[in-house]
């Protein structure tokens, strides 16, 4: 009879359990299927926002043309069409950018390392076109902020930030004021020396004016997918500018373009606009001579130099945190195309620059993000790109035999005639001398103020900085880039994230080898005055974007109600196995 009794109420158990599994199993398919419904419910609602934005970028780019038309064509008339094309084309772009100013943000990044080639090849050189990457930039920002101020955001992304920078633009605006408005207003025949005034904005723009790029980048790159399209999209970006570039060489080497062979005197050795060649614009090519200054798609050989430099860190930094193989196999080509650029370029900052970098890049990087076999890590990355980089040496050198050579030879004549500790010395000597305390006005030794009055050419940045604003600007602006390295270094460490945290180690790297690097000009030269800023806001945002993947991963867990379900049919399964009670 007992016996009778616990076989039924183990029947019952039993009976119930599976009762609980068929009901759990059929809440399971009823749950999987209103997912799956509201799945296509919101790819159907993500299509027609799509269409709803693509539609309205047209209507958009469409008024913006007409409006530009009504003011360009009377121009055209009266000036020369190239006049009319450029106010159209300026005016759909500014409202393009007004109107949507994130996707104008990636369209600045995207224009920004061919500016250049448009420069010259289409706009010949004019003033308006040297400035259109700002048709982009500076509408983005006030649309940014706009946004900002209607959702109640903060505008100072980083509030440790506020004091340092106060203090820059304040004594920025006095030194304005009493050097470059007070000498506009009170010297006679100033004419004759140019505008103060105007090369003081041209200044204060040059120096000051991407600085807000930091606020830009924090909210453009708000979560992790627009992460790494960033990282994908330099890589892109890169691989077509260097493969443009070794077209650019072989042209020249090949006599598809003169480049400066035939001209005579000092001529042979200096860059110039006449001799540009397929993309890009001022170039030297004087192979006889051993002189070759090549710009790839910027105005300048100076500006190629610096894309090489900074893309040789971001490209590094795909190829060590990208999630998939191809795309870190793309970041690899990347790297290895920017290093064989840095050699056929001549440009000596390149040269050095650009395997420093990477070496730097990648043993910090390693160390930052504690990578397991992080010393093999970097073994296998160097080896893959010096391999590939021979094999460019050497397709290279059945064109010129003497050409890595001539590349050696001259980084160590330019060594030894200006060695760069007594050239770096001499420079800050002389703004030391000139600019004293207070310096002599903004923009007075930034090369692009030249159309507006003399200035004063410096090859060391820091230097140039004392001669503008004075040994007090120098040291308010040490102070500030001082508390943006620190301040991402901090936040970098606070990311658990490994994809995030390695873009962010890499990005930090890159902003503090720029914030210290004494030589040449960096932060006055495109794209590292525009890098340098914008992954500073990268580097802010990262910790956020972390907090909100955790929150992601930590609501996708599995349910403890369900695991104990399953865990409870386990047991009576195995239970009722090992003991069998007689009937």
């Amino acid at each position: 009879m007992i016996s009778v009794t616990g076989d039924s109420n183990k029947k019952k158990r039993r009976n119930s359990l599976k009762s609980k599994t068929k009901n759990n199993k059929a809440n399971k398919k009823k749950e999987q299927k209103q997912q799956i419904a509201l799945a296509k419910k919101q790819e159907v609602a993500k299509k027609r926002e799509r269409n709803r934005k693509i539609n309205q970028i047209i209507t958009t780019v469409m008024v913006g043309l007409v409006v530009g038309i009504a003011i360009g064509l009377p121009l055209a008339v009266i000036d020369e069409p190239k006049t009319g094309i450029v106010i159209t084309l300026g005016v759909a772009c500014l409202l393009f950018s007004i109107q949507f100013p994130k996707l104008a943000l990636w369209t600045f990044l995207i224009y920004l390392p061919f500016a250049g080639t448009v420069t010259y090849w289409v706009g010949n050189g004019s003033p308006i076109f040297q400035l259109a990457k700002d048709v982009f930039y500076i509408p983005a920002l006030f649309g940014i902020v706009l946004e900002c101020l209607k959702k109640r955001k903060p505008i100072i992304v980083r509030k440790n930030l506020l004091f340092t920078l106060g203090l820059l633009l304040g004594y920025c605006v006095f030194v304005f004021i009493i050097r470059n408005t007070w000498y506009q207003l009170t010297i006679e025949n100033v004419g004759d020396l140019g505008s103060p005034f105007l090369v003081g904005i041209i200044g204060i723009k040059v120096f000051l004016g991407y600085i807000p790029l930091i606020f830009c980048a924090y909210y453009l790159i708000d979560d992790k997918k627009k992460l790494i399209f960033l990282g994908r999209l330099m890589v892109i970006l890169a691989i077509i500018c260097c493969s443009l570039a070794l077209v650019q060489y072989w042209m020249l080497d090949s006599g598809r373009c003169v480049g400066t062979r035939g001209l005579v005197g000092d001529e042979l050795f200096k860059a110039t606009l006449d001799a540009k060649c397929f993309v890009g614009g001022a170039l030297t090519f004087s192979p006889e001579q051993g002189q070759i200054r090549l710009p790839g798609t910027f105005v300048s050989p100076w500006h190629w130099a610096w894309f090489l430099i900074a893309n040789g860190a971001i490209s590094l930094s795909v190829a060590l945190s990208e999630p998939t193989k191809r795309w870190r196999f793309l970041g690899f080509i990347s790297a290895a195309l920017i290093f064989v650029n840095a050699i056929i370029c001549g440009q000596r900052a390149a040269f050095v620059m650009v395997p420093a970098v990477m070496l730097l890049t990648l043993t910090l990087t390693s160390i930052l993000t504690k990578q397991t076999g992080g010393l093999k890590k970097i073994f296998s990355i160097v080896g893959a790109i010096i391999l590939i980089a021979i094999l460019a040496f050497i397709l290279l050198s059945q064109f010129n035999p003497d050409f890595i050579q001539q590349r050696v030879d001259s980084f160590v004549s330019r060594w030894n005639s200006s060695p760069p500790h007594l050239f770096l010395i001499a420079q800050i000597y002389e703004g030391l001398n000139v600019g004293g305390i207070l310096g002599v006005g903004l923009g007075a030794g930034t090369n692009s103020a030249r159309v507006f009055g003399d200035v004063r050419l410096f090859e060391v940045f820091h230097a140039k900085v004392i001669f503008e604003i004075g040994v007090i600007g120098f040291i308010l602006f040490m102070a500030f880039v001082s508390n943006i390295t620190i301040l991402g270094f901090q936040d970098t460490k606070k990311i658990q994230d490994s994809l995030l945290n390695s873009f962010g180690s890499s990005f930090w790297v890159f902003v503090l080898i720029i914030s210290y690097y004494p030589q040449w000009y960096p932060l006055d030269t495109d794209p590292v005055a525009i890098y340098y800023w914008f992954f500073a806001g990268v580097i802010f945002r990262l910790p956020k974007i972390d907090k909100e993947e955790r929150a992601k991963m930590s609501a996708l867990e599995p349910n403890d109600d369900s695991i104990s379900v399953k865990g409870k049919i386990k047991k009576f399964r195995a239970r009722r196995k090992s003991k069998r009670l007689p009937v």
